[in-house]
């Protein structure tokens, strides 16, 4: 059954391929190593999904695309 996430490997996995990981969600890179407050983003073909890391289970926010684009475009201005 496909979820129709885009899957992303891991930072931590060498260029060589090998064991690594994949995931599907990604933390904001605003977000600390400290675990505490963070954004994850999914990027499905029509929607992206948006959760908070401390409550995966949900409620998951669904963006169509092109909202989203506009959305980042505006957040990534400098100011």
């Amino acid at each position: 059954m496909s979820t129709g996430l885009t899957w992303f490997r891991s930072s931590y996995s060498g260029p060589e391929g090998g064991d690594c990981v994949e995931v599907a969600w990604f933390k904001s890179s605003y977000s600390g190593s400290d675990g505490g407050d963070c954004v994850e983003v999914a990027i499905a073909p029509t929607t992206v999904l948006v959760r908070d890391s401390k409550t995966a289970q949900g409620p998951i926010l669904h963006v169509p695309a092109a909202p989203w684009n506009t959305f980042i475009t505006f957040a990534s201005r400098e100011r």
